[in-house]
C-alpha cells in the first residue's frame, strides 16, 4: 500500500437502492487501487440492490446508515447515480444534511449521472458550475447552477459527469481531487504542527539557559555516585 495516492483517505459512498451499480463498482475499484479505504452509506442496514439500467443488478453490501453517519469521519464524498437511487437519497433529511456539512467543510465531492439531484435537495448548487444525465439539466439550471455538457466537470472541491460512458474521464479526475485533499489536509496538520514545534524549541532553550547545555545530553552509561553514609549511623 505504501506510495498509493490516497493511502489514508476515509471515502463516504451515499447510496440507496436503485443505485446504478457500475457507477457505484467502477469508482469504487479506482479508489481502493488508490489506497482508499471506502464505507458505503445507506437508508438501511444489509444490503441494497444495484441495478443496469432498467435491469436488476446485484446486492451491495451497506457498511453503515446514514444515521450513525458522521461527516467529520471521512475525507470524501462519492454520490453515484441511477435514476432511483438519487430520489430516495433526497429525501432524507439525514442525508441531505450529511452532504451540506461536507461541501461547508471544502471536502471534495464526486457525483455522477443523476447523482446531482441530492446536491440540489441539499441546496449547495446554487452558483456551482457542474454536469450531470441531461434529464435533470432542467432542476441543476432551476436550483441556479451552471450546466455543461462537458464528459467530467471540475469546479473547487467537486468534479461530475454525465453518465457511465464518462467513467473513464470521471474517475481520472476524481482521483486527482482526491489525492490533492490528501496533501492539503498533510500540508494543514504540519502547519498546525509547527507552532507547537516552536514552543518546544523555546522552553528548551530557556531550560538550558537555567541549567546549563548540557542538560538535555544523553544519560546513557552516566555512573550513579555511591551514597554516603548518614553521620552517627553505625556500619553493620
Amino acid at each position: 500500500m505504501a506510495g498509493k495516492k490516497l493511502n489514508g483517505i476515509r471515502v463516504a459512498v451515499l447510496a440507496a437502492d436503485g443505485v446504478e451499480q457500475i457507477e457505484l463498482t467502477s469508482p469504487v475499484k479506482h479508489l481502493e487501487k488508490h489506497g482508499a479505504q471506502i464505507e458505503v452509506i445507506s437508508l438501511h442496514p444489509g444490503k441494497i440492490k444495484g441495478m443496469n439500467l432498467l435491469l436488476p443488478g446485484k446486492n451491495i453490501k451497506v457498511n453503515r446508515t446514514i444515521f450513525r453517519a458522521n461527516p467529520d469521519n471521512y475525507d470524501a464524498l462519492l454520490i453515484p447515480g441511477g435514476h432511483i437511487n438519487p430520489d430516495f437519497l433526497r429525501q432524507s433529511d439525514s442525508v441531505l444534511q450529511f452532504v451540506r456539512e461536507f461541501d461547508a467543510a471544502n471536502k471534495p465531492i464526486a457525483v455522477i449521472c443523476h447523482g446531482p439531484w441530492v446536491l440540489v435537495s441539499a441546496g449547495v448548487v446554487k452558483n456551482r458550475t457542474l454536469t450531470s444525465w441531461p434529464g435533470i439539466k432542467d432542476d441543476v439550471i432551476n436550483a441556479g447552477g451552471n450546466w455543461v455538457n462537458n464528459a467530467a466537470v471540475r469546479d473547487g472541491n467537486w468534479i461530475s459527469s454525465r453518465s457511465p460512458l464518462d467513467l473513464i474521464q470521471f474517475n481520472r479526475e476524481m482521483i486527482s481531487l482526491f489525492a490533492e485533499h490528501k496533501a492539503s489536509i498533510k500540508t494543514s496538520r504540519r502547519g498546525r504542527l509547527l507552532p507547537t514545534l516552536g514552543w518546544l524549541t523555546a522552553g528548551a532553550a530557556v531550560a538550558a539557559a537555567i541549567y546549563g547545555s548540557n542538560v538535555f545530553e544523553s544519560r546513557e552509561g552516566v555512573e550513579m555516585e555511591e551514597e554516603e553514609e548518614p553521620v552517627g549511623t553505625p556500619v553493620i
